[in-house]
């Protein structure tokens, strides 16, 4: 049973070495990468690439415009954007709808 108890502290002594180890190893590869990014002169949006910046111009997008309608009755307000809701898909004339500025 004692060889168990030794065991196990032999392998929690491993894994506190292995987890420090593995912080000193990763702290020196981000300074040799932050090294190498300088002295070639990559920004970090570089390395993100197109599909990084697509996402960003994603979420931009996904942003709700502001409210150009409102209905009076309810109260409810439309952009303009997209399909009319049923208060106003029928005007001709939307100019009455819209919310002064």
């Amino acid at each position: 049973m004692s060889d168990l108890k030794e065991l196990l502290a032999q392998r929690q002594q491993l894994e506190t070495q292995l987890e420090a180890a593995f912080k000193e190893e990763r702290l020196n590869v981000l300074d040799e990468i932050v090294r190498k990014m300088k002295l070639h002169r990559i920004a970090f949006d570089e390395i993100r690439g197109p599909i990084a910046q697509a996402q960003q111009s994603a979420q931009a997008a996904k942003t709700k415009a502001p409210a150009k309608y409102r209905d009076p009755v309810s109260g409810s307000e439309w952009s303009g954007r997209g399909k009319p809701p049923n208060w106003i898909k029928d005007e001709p004339d939307r100019s009455k709808f819209l919310i002064d500025a």
